[in-house]
């Protein structure tokens, strides 16, 4: 036996296994190994502490632990009368965890046989180390996104496809590096490929940005690779419109979700609305024009004054686009409802015809004097077309005024909000990476638009049927995928949550994957939580975070929870499949300033700070 051997032997063992439960398993150490470091071949060698890994061997087997936690006892055999040092007489023993073995010179992760007692217990040798903390499957490619926080500062990376097939989670307190983590994530992704034309073509990545943190010019990537949509209620006409195609606008569905449709008696209607039997009765403006002139006559045949009242001051709307002002201050000046007989009389130069043939006829007389106009904009013609459909329901007693009133008065705000930040085109964009930024959008607006795009995204690429790949970035992703919302009915949510849900179920079949960050990830729904893959886990102080993590994540072990709460900003657990086990990793900083997220905090003694003038 040669004497590198027997070096290495006595360097590196540190105890043997004393105890054996299941996956838990309990060591005893050397008194001699009882130092926080090891010198071997004029290197310090960090010593077994807890987060770290021991080598328990088996025969030819080598089976790898974590180390969950220590404990000491008093050494009831200890004879040396001679001793000199009072720790010599207590046990330290290790609390481990199986979580792996090597075989062939690879880690694999699982359990493959147990220990026996007295099996000896050994430091991993640096091959070893790294053999645990590789992350890359053959055939991939990394990218190194930080260093690992706890054992060493070895370089952590990571490969692309192990990573990016895949749904990711990236969560962690205000202030704790979480959306960093995104942008070096996605950024050290785009380094890569972002010149290579097949990754323009076949890719298509689609940020969703509630607080403006990435609309900066270069923020993640150079302005010239990305397209950046900074969506806004607050003005007339917002500086840009983001592209819905027009044969998604013309989806019962779409409509549904921008009024809030009821599901038993407000959808249906809406579909009867905008179905191809109703757009054909008003398709042009003259077929318009007739169709108000037909619902006014039924509101005189029907003798309703409040009914006539509400046609009426519809037709004002149009006072802008047609002469609709005039012929509505005609009706009222000609129009008179007589309140014994319960019926409308039609003056025409002072003589009053009753509900009639006569009165009929007069009515529309005066009534072909009306232009209007069909709008050119497809939103307020399908708005148009919905409030007409409305009128006749109601003038005919198809619906219930009770039911859709609600709905109606909806319209117009949602309608204006909708046609402030959406453009109705076919165009694609030729760039691959778009973000869009909901910073400057009411609430009503935030909660409606990243479903109808995430719906619309994930539905044309799933009728494509094509080999591409979309993946949808949602930071902040707890304003719409909460589950405890109290600011929208019982239907909306399930709608909502449903949708994503399918997404994350499902799009993995059809190239389409999920990043979410938060920082309330107890407000997700479970469902969601527990269908991603990976996760980038910041610092967590509330309990109810901890706990839903705890819940829907089966890769942490105890020392990786117990890290929670006390991990430094910067600093993450990442988990999930991609990684053998859990590893606790400092994110390396993005090279540039300009490349950052926007979210600074603000520095009080820099703004407070008297300005000197010279």
């Amino acid at each position: 036996m040669n004497n590198d051997f027997l070096k290495k032997e006595s360097i590196f063992k540190v105890g043997r296994v004393i105890s054996i439960e299941g996956r838990s398993v309990k060591i005893i150490v050397n008194k001699n190994k009882n130092t926080s470091h090891l010198l071997y071949d004029g290197e310090l060698l960090k010593n077994v502490t807890v987060g770290g890994f021991v080598k328990i061997t088996k025969g030819f087997i080598n089976i790898i632990a974590k180390v969950e936690g220590e404990f000491t006892n008093e050494d009831k055999f200890f004879t040396d009368k001679d001793y000199k040092n009072e720790k010599n007489k207590i046990n330290r023993i290790l609390k481990v965890s199986l979580v792996g073995f090597v075989e062939n010179g690879k880690f694999e992760r699982g359990i493959k046989e147990l220990p026996l007692i007295d099996n000896e217990c050994y430091l991993l040798e640096k091959k070893e180390f790294e053999s645990i903390h590789n992350f890359i499957n053959k055939g991939d490619i990394p990218i190194q996104i930080g260093k690992l926080s706890l054992e060493s500062n070895m370089p952590i990376s990571i490969g692309i496809n192990g990573l990016f097939a895949s749904h990711i989670g990236i969560f962690g307190n205000t202030g704790s590096g979480k959306s960093y983590t995104l942008a070096k994530l996605y950024r050290q992704l785009f380094l890569k490929y972002i010149e290579n034309n097949e990754f323009v073509e076949n890719s298509n990545f689609f940020f969703l940005d509630f607080n403006g943190e990435y609309v900066n010019a270069d923020a993640i990537i150079e302005a010239k690779y990305k397209c950046i949509y900074k969506l806004s209620t607050r003005k007339i006409n917002g500086e840009d419109k983001y592209p819905i195609t027009e044969k998604h606008i013309e989806d019962t569905t779409f409509w549904s979700i921008i009024l809030d449709a009821t599901d038993k008696t407000q959808r249906p209607f809406i579909h009867r609305a905008i179905s191809n039997d109703f757009y054909k009765k008003i398709d042009t403006s003259e077929k318009l024009k007739g169709f108000i002139k037909y619902l006014i006559v039924l509101v005189f045949d029907k003798e309703e004054k409040s009914l006539m009242k509400s046609v009426i001051d519809f037709l004002y709307e149009f006072k802008d686009e047609s002469n609709s002002e005039e012929i509505c201050d005609g009706l009222r000046e000609k129009m008179d409802f007589n309140n014994t007989h319960t019926e409308f009389y039609f003056y025409v130069e002072g003589v009053g015809f009753r509900l009639g043939i006569e009165g009929k006829n007069a009515l529309k007389t005066y009534l072909d004097q009306l232009q209007i106009n069909l709008p050119v904009d497809k939103l307020k013609a399908i708005g148009l077309k919905i409030k007409l459909k409305y009128f006749e329901e109601i003038i005919k007693g198809f619906s219930n005024i009770e039911h859709l009133s609600p709905l109606i008065k909806r319209l117009d705000k949602r309608l204006d909000d909708l046609c402030k930040v959406v453009t109705i085109s076919d165009q694609s964009s030729s760039k691959n990476i778009s973000i869009v930024s909901l910073r400057d959008v009411n609430i009503e607006m935030r909660k409606m638009l990243p479903l109808l795009i995430c719906k619309e995204l994930y539905s044309t690429h799933k009728s494509d049927n094509s080999s591409s790949y979309l993946n949808i970035i949602i930071d902040e992703a707890h304003n719409i995928l909460s589950r405890d919302s109290d600011r929208e009915s019982e239907i909306w949510k399930d709608y909502r949550l449903e949708t994503f849900e399918e997404i994350i179920k499902e799009g993995r079949k059809f190239g389409v994957f999920l990043t979410i960050a938060s920082q309330r990830p107890s407000d997700i729904s479970a469902t969601i939580i527990s269908q991603l893959h990976n996760f980038f886990l910041h610092r967590l102080i509330n309990n109810r975070d901890i706990e839903a993590i705890e819940k829907s994540i089966s890769y942490l072990d105890k020392v990786s929870f117990e890290y929670l709460p006390i991990l430094p900003t910067g600093t993450c657990i990442l988990a999930g499949v991609l990684v053998n086990m859990p590893v606790v990793i400092d994110i390396e900083k993005i090279e540039e300033e300009r490349f950052e997220p926007d979210n600074k905090t603000l520095n009080l003694l820099e703004l407070w700070e008297e300005k000197k003038t010279c």
